[in-house]
């Protein structure tokens, strides 16, 4: 049998499988518990190896060290905002009702993790820059990010009909990916305090392993509580949306 053929075959079933809501719900009622488990784990790990583990940094001593919360925020900021537009151009293109609900659900978590990029780039921006807000390139280009993700949650909700909430938001979605690569490459293209990459770079990382390792954990973990969120507020999303079709009043009847 052609492997290829095989893997093909089985990540076609999966699709299938993750397109219908009922399959959905059944998987992420097992999927979660594990994301939280892991989101637990790797945290734990990344925050005692960055506060006790890891050497102040030689310029701005133990300071630097809300790193490990700041620099997973603003990757989950990115990571989420390109789930959603991925997510949104399946559902524009094939109609997929569960496309939808991640680009729904997807939007109040990455609105909160770019929140909290801004809040903790502010409180380290403080005693290194000298200043809690500046007009710099990447610090307006994620403030942008924010609003596309509270006007996508406002765009849902401005329709009476869901599924033209649904498209209207997807389309955003789509749109609004420009700002990704804005904001990866504003470093690059415009002056900029930021500094530049220091972990995917030509060259490899600058952090030492002691440094990066904690923050390699931390980005895991939050990635890892993205998906415990999203499948939390997705099941309850097909549930509200599902709630008159024969295998959700199945459901409440077995709960009862």
């Amino acid at each position: 049998m052609n492997p290829f053929v095989t893997v093909w075959d089985f990540f076609g079933r999966l699709y299938h499988r993750l397109a219908s809501p009922r399959e959905f719900y059944k998987i992420s009622r097992f999927t979660t518990p594990v994301f939280g488990l892991l989101f637990l784990l790797l945290t734990a790990a990344g925050t005692y190896l960055g506060l006790f583990v890891a050497p102040a940094d030689y310029q701005q001593g133990d300071s630097f060290r809300i790193i490990y919360v700041h620099v997973p925020s603003a990757w989950l900021s990115l990571f989420i905002y390109m789930v959603m537009a991925t997510a949104g151009a399946i559902g524009l293109i094939w109609r997929m009702k569960m496309a939808y609900v991640v680009v729904i659900c997807s939007a109040p978590i990455g609105a909160a993790f770019t929140a909290l990029a801004l809040i903790t780039g502010s409180l380290w921006g403080a005693p290194i820059w000298g200043t809690w807000w500046e007009w710099d390139a990447r610090l307006t280009s994620e403030l942008i990010l924010l609003f596309l993700y509270l006007g996508a949650m406002a765009l849902y909700y401005a329709f009476d009909d869901r599924k033209t909430g649904e498209r209207a938001t997807a389309v955003l979605a789509v749109v609004g990916v420009v700002i990704v690569p804005i904001i990866h490459y504003s470093v690059e293209w415009w002056s900029s305090l930021h500094q530049g990459a220091t972990v995917f770079r030509a060259g490899g990382p600058a952090m030492p392993s002691s440094m990066l390792t904690p923050l390699l954990l931390m980005a895991l973990g939050f990635t890892f509580f993205y998906g415990y969120c999203l499948f939390l507020r997705a099941q309850n999303m097909v549930l509200h949306n599902e709630r008159n079709s024969r295998w959700v009043k199945d459901l409440i009847n077995e709960l009862e």
